[in-house]
C-alpha cells in the first residue's frame, strides 16, 4: 500500500518505520525543515531505541518531505500524527489537526481512508467526518489509537497487546483497509466507533496513570507506618486482577501522554457536568508526589543550603531523551531554588534552556565531592554502579533511590545511607 503520515515527530516517525519494515510505501511529511532536511540525511531528531536503524534498513520505501501535496492524491492510506498539546485548563489544543484536515481536503478523493492517530477529545473523529462529507468529500475516517511506550515503541508497535479500529457504523470497507496495513502484526481487533476509540486510548492512560497515583499514595503510608512498599506491591501485584506493571513507587509520572491525557480527561468530564473524583486524585497525587518526597529529601539531609548534590537522570523515564513534564527536572529545579548546588546527568536527555544548572557528560563528574545522590530516572547505568567507588567519589554519604529501582542491600554494604520512596 501507498502510505502518507502527516507528522514526523515521535508517533509519526515510529509509525512510518514500522509500516515501512511491514513492506509498504511511506511518504512522511512534516511542515519543520530543519527536521526533514535531518531525516533526510539520515539524522533522527529524537532518541528511541531502534528507531534509527529501522529508518535506516527501511530506507527504499521510506521517503520525507516538507511538503507532501503532490502525494496525497496517490496514498492508499493517510495518517495524521500530529500533537495535540494541553492548553492552560489543560484541554487538548487540537488546532495541529484540523490545520492538517485543511491542507489534505482539496486532494483527497473517495477511495482513501484518513485515520487519526493523534490522541483527540471524544467526537473529534466525527467532527472531521462532517467536516470532509460537508466538502464533498466521501473519505472514510478511522480513529486508530497507539499505546505506544517511550522506550519501547518499536517493540509495541510490532507486538501490540490490541489494535484498535474506530468506525463509523456505515463504513464497511476501511475494517479490511487496517487488516491489509497491519497483516503482519498478529493482535486482537477491538472494532468499535470512531468515539469509542478516542474513549479507549483516554480511559487506558487514565487508568495506567491511576496504578502509578495509588502506589505512590501507598508509599506515603508506608512510610508512615514503616512499612516497605517494594513488598506491598509485589504482595499485590501477584493478584492476577492487579498485575505488576505501574506499581513501582518513584517520584511521580510525567511525558508526553500521562499528565496531558488526564488533564484533557479531566476536562472533557467537566463539560460533561461529570465529577472524575478517580481522575483528579490521580492528577493530585501526582502533582504533589515530588514535593512531597522534596520534603523527605529536607529532612533526610537536615538542610539544603550549599549542599553539593547530584541528580543522576533527567529525562522523565529510561531510554529516551523525552525531558517533558519530568518529574526529574521539576526535582532539579525545586532543589535548585531551595539553595542546593546540584549537578545533572542524564545518558541522553539535556536540560532544558534557561536552566542554571551544570550538566557533566559522565556520572563520575557529577559524582565528585557530593554530599548526596539522588537517582531521579532509572537508566540502567544508576542501578548498576559500583557503590564502593560512589563512596570513594562523594563526600558525603547519602544515596536517594527516586525511583524504588537502586539495590539497597548493596547501597547499605558499601557504608552509604539509602533513602528510597515508602521503603520503612
Amino acid at each position: 500500500m501507498n502510505v502518507l503520515i502527516i507528522g514526523a515527530g515521535y508517533v509519526g516517525l515510529t509509525t512510518a518505520a514500522v509500516i515501512a519494515k511491514l513492506g509498504h510505501t511511506v511518504h512522511c511529511v512534516d511542515e519543520n525543515e530543519q527536521k526533514i532536511a535531518a531525516l533526510t540525511r539520515g539524522d533522527v531528531p529524537i532518541y528511541e531505541p531502534g528507531l534509527a536503524e529501522l529508518l535506516t534498513d527501511h530506507k527504499s520505501r521510506l521517503f520525507f518531505h516538507r511538503d507532501g501535496q503532490k502525494h496525497i492524491h496517490e496514498a492508499d492510506v493517510i495518517f495524521i500524527c500530529v500533537g495535540t498539546p494541553p492548553d492552560n485548563n489543560g484541554k487538548s489544543d487540537v488546532s495541529y489537526v484540523n490545520r492538517a484536515v485543511a491542507a489534505l481536503l482539496p486532494h483527497l478523493h473517495d477511495q482513501q481512508t484518513l485515520v487519526i492517530k493523534s490522541t483527540v477529545p471524544i467526537g473529534t473523529n466525527e467532527r472531521i467526518y462532517e467536516r470532509l462529507t460537508k466538502e464533498g468529500k466521501n473519505v472514510r475516517v478511522v480513529s486508530n489509537p497507539e499505546f505506544l511506550r517511550e522506550g519501547s515503541a518499536i517493540f509495541d508497535s510490532l507486538y501490540p497487546d490490541r489494535i484498535v479500529v474506530g468506525l463509523r457504523d456505515d463504513d464497511d470497507r476501511s475494517l479490511s483497509v487496517m487488516q491489509t496495513l497491519y497483516a503482519r502484526i498478529h493482535a486482537p481487533y477491538v472494532v468499535t466507533s470512531l468515539s469509542g476509540a478516542e474513549m479507549i486510548k483516554y480511559a487506558a492512560n487514565a487508568f495506567l496513570a491511576m496504578k502509578i497515583s495509588f502506589i505512590n499514595e501507598m508509599a506515603r503510608l508506608c512510610e508512615a507506618y514503616d512499612v516497605d512498599v517494594a513488598h506491598v506491591a509485589k504482595g499485590i501485584g501477584l493478584d492476577g486482577r492487579i498485575g505488576p506493571h505501574f506499581l513501582q513507587a518513584g517520584i511521580g509520572y510525567g511525558g508526553s501522554c500521562f499528565p496531558k491525557d488526564v488533564a484533557a480527561l479531566q476536562q472533557m468530564a467537566y463539560e460533561k457536568a461529570v465529577r472524575p473524583y478517580m481522575i483528579e486524585a490521580t492528577k493530585t497525587i501526582n502533582d504533589t508526589q515530588f514535593y512531597w518526597y522534596v520534603q523527605k529529601i529536607k529532612r533526610t539531609l537536615g538542610t539544603l543550603s550549599d549542599k553539593r548534590i547530584a541528580v543522576l537522570g533527567i529525562a522523565f523515564k529510561p531510554n529516551t531523551d523525552d525531558i517533558r513534564e519530568s518529574p526529574a527536572v521539576s526535582l532539579i529545579k525545586a532543589l535548585h531554588n531551595l539553595g542546593a548546588h546540584v549537578v545533572a546527568h542524564d545518558p541522553k536527555a539535556v536540560l532544558p534552556n534557561g536552566m542554571d544548572i551544570k550538566q557533566t557528560k559522565t556520572i563520575d563528574e557529577a559524582l565528585q565531592q557530593a554530599d548526596a545522590v539522588i537517582v531521579a530516572t532509572d537508566w540502567d547505568a544508576y542501578k548498576q554502579l559500583n557503590w564502593e567507588q560512589v563512596r570513594q567519589t562523594m563526600s558525603g554519604n547519602v544515596v536517594v533511590d527516586g525511583r524504588n529501582s537502586l539495590p539497597r542491600n548493596d547501597i547499605i554494604q558499601a557504608g552509604l545511607t539509602y533513602v528510597g520512596v515508602g521503603r520503612g
